[in-house]
C-alpha cells in the first residue's frame, strides 16, 4: 500500500439496531443479556418480550412467532430480541427484520455441566438422583433416562439444545459437520464465555457499538463454596457424555480466534480488554456500596435480588445509597436482574397489559 492510501480513514461505522442474541444456558448470557437490555433503552428500541406472564420465548419448546408479545400487532418491527428461546430460524425471521445482526455464546462444556448441575439440581431428575456431579459423570446412563429428556435438557448437551437441535443424537461426524455449518450460516458471531472481556471487544467491533454499549457488571455468578471440584476423569467424562457441545465448543472456539486475528488483532484487543476493564472499575467504585457481588442473604434491596436455584447462591449487588437520580438510574439498570428487567421494560413497552409477576418489588 502507498503511503498516501493509509492515511484516509476508514469509514465511520453505524451502530447496529436490530441484534438478535441466542441467549444459552450458564453460559455468561445473563450479563450479555443486560447489555442488551440497556443498549435498548438506550436507543429507544423495540424488544421482543416474552407475550402475556412468561419470562422467557416459550423455553424449551421451539420458537414460534406468536411466542412475543404484541407480535399479531407490531409484525417484524422488533430491533432486538435477547430472551430465552430455542432457536427456530425461520420462525425467528418472522419477528426479525431481514438486517439483523445474529449472534450467540458458548462456554467450555466441562465448567459448564458442573455449573449447570449446581443450578438444576432440584429441577432435573438426573441430577437429582445422584450425590454430587463426579458421582452423576461416573455412569451418566445410570441417571439419565431418555423417557425424562424433557426434564433432562440441562444434564447434557444443552448448548446443541438450544441451537434447536436433538442433544441425544448420535455425534455422527457428516450430520455435526452440517450442523456447525448450518449454525455459521445463521449466526454472525459466536462469542466464548471463557474470554468474555475478549468477546465484548469483538461484539463491539462488529456491531460497531462504543465502549459504555458493552461495558457490565457480571451477573447471575453464584459463590464460589457452591462448585463443586470436578475429577480429571470426570472432565473427560464430560467430554464424551457432552461430545456434541464438546465439538460445537472446539469449532467456535478457533472461528473465534482466527475472527480476532482477521478484524481486531492481539495486540488492539489487548489494550481495549485493558480498556474496558479500567472502565469497570471506575463503575463499580462509583456503583456498588462493596466492590464485590455479595451472597442472596446480603442484599439489601430486595428488588435488585437475582433468581435462586438449586444449591447455587446466586449473587446480587449493593448500591450506594447517596447516589443523584441520574447515577442511580444507570447503576440501577447494570444491577437488575433479569427477571425483574424483563419485567420492567415490559411495563414500559406494553403499558396496557397485566404486569408480570415476579414475587419481586419492582424499582
Amino acid at each position: 500500500k502507498s503511503h498516501e492510501q493509509l492515511l484516509i480513514p476508514p469509514p465511520l461505522c453505524h451502530a447496529k439496531t436490530n441484534v438478535m442474541f441466542l441467549k444459552t444456558h450458564k453460559t455468561a448470557s445473563s450479563t450479555v443479556f443486560n447489555i442488551m437490555f440497556r443498549f435498548a433503552e438506550r436507543y429507544n428500541l423495540t424488544v421482543a418480550l416474552p407475550a402475556d406472564q412468561l419470562l422467557h420465548l416459550g423455553y424449551p419448546r421451539t420458537f414460534l412467532a406468536h411466542f412475543v408479545e404484541g407480535f399479531e400487532a407490531i409484525g417484524q418491527n422488533y430491533n432486538i430480541m435477547c430472551n430465552h428461546l430455542r432457536f427456530n430460524p425461520s420462525e425467528v425471521q418472522r419477528v426479525m427484520a431481514a438486517n439483523t445482526f445474529y449472534f450467540s455464546i458458548l462456554r467450555n462444556p466441562i465448567p459448564l455441566l458442573e455449573s449447570s448441575y449446581i443450578y438444576y439440581k432440584n429441577n432435573v431428575p438426573a441430577f437429582r438422583s445422584s450425590k454430587d456431579v463426579n458421582e452423576f459423570l461416573a455412569s451418566p446412563t445410570k441417571y439419565y433416562h431418555s423417557a425424562d429428556y424433557r426434564q433432562n435438557i440441562y444434564a447434557r448437551n444443552i448448548m446443541w439444545f438450544d441451537f434447536g437441535y436433538d442433544n441425544n443424537v448420535e455425534n455422527d461426524t457428516k450430520y455435526t459437520q452440517a450442523v456447525l455449518e448450518e449454525i455459521e450460516q445463521n449466526f454472525h458471531l459466536i462469542l466464548i464465555a471463557d474470554y468474555f472481556d475478549e468477546s465484548m471487544i469483538l461484539l463491539k467491533h462488529a456491531l460497531c457499538w462504543d465502549l459504555d454499549d458493552v461495558i457490565y457488571l457480571k451477573l447471575n455468578s453464584r459463590s464460589r463454596d457452591t462448585v463443586q471440584t470436578l475429577t480429571p476423569e470426570s472432565e473427560e467424562r464430560i467430554k464424551a457424555w457432552c461430545s456434541l457441545d464438546w465439538k460445537l465448543y472446539l469449532h467456535f472456539n478457533q472461528s473465534f480466534w482466527r475472527r480476532i486475528e482477521e478484524t481486531i488483532g492481539l495486540e488492539m484487543l489487548q489494550k481495549e480488554v485493558d480498556q474496558l476493564r479500567t472502565r469497570q472499575k471506575e463503575l463499580m467504585e462509583t456503583c456498588l456500596s462493596e466492590q464485590e457481588a455479595v451472597g442472596k442473604d446480603h442484599i439489601r434491596n430486595k428488588a435488585l435480588l437475582p433468581f435462586q436455584s438449586g444449591a447455587a447462591n446466586i449473587l446480587g449487588y449493593n448500591l450506594k445509597q447517596d447516589l443523584d437520580n441520574r447515577t442511580l438510574r444507570t447503576c440501577q439498570k447494570m444491577v437488575m436482574p433479569e427477571l425483574q428487567y424483563t419485567s420492567y421494560l415490559y411495563a414500559v413497552q406494553h403499558p396496557h397489559k397485566k404486569r408480570k409477576q415476579l414475587g419481586l418489588p419492582l424499582l
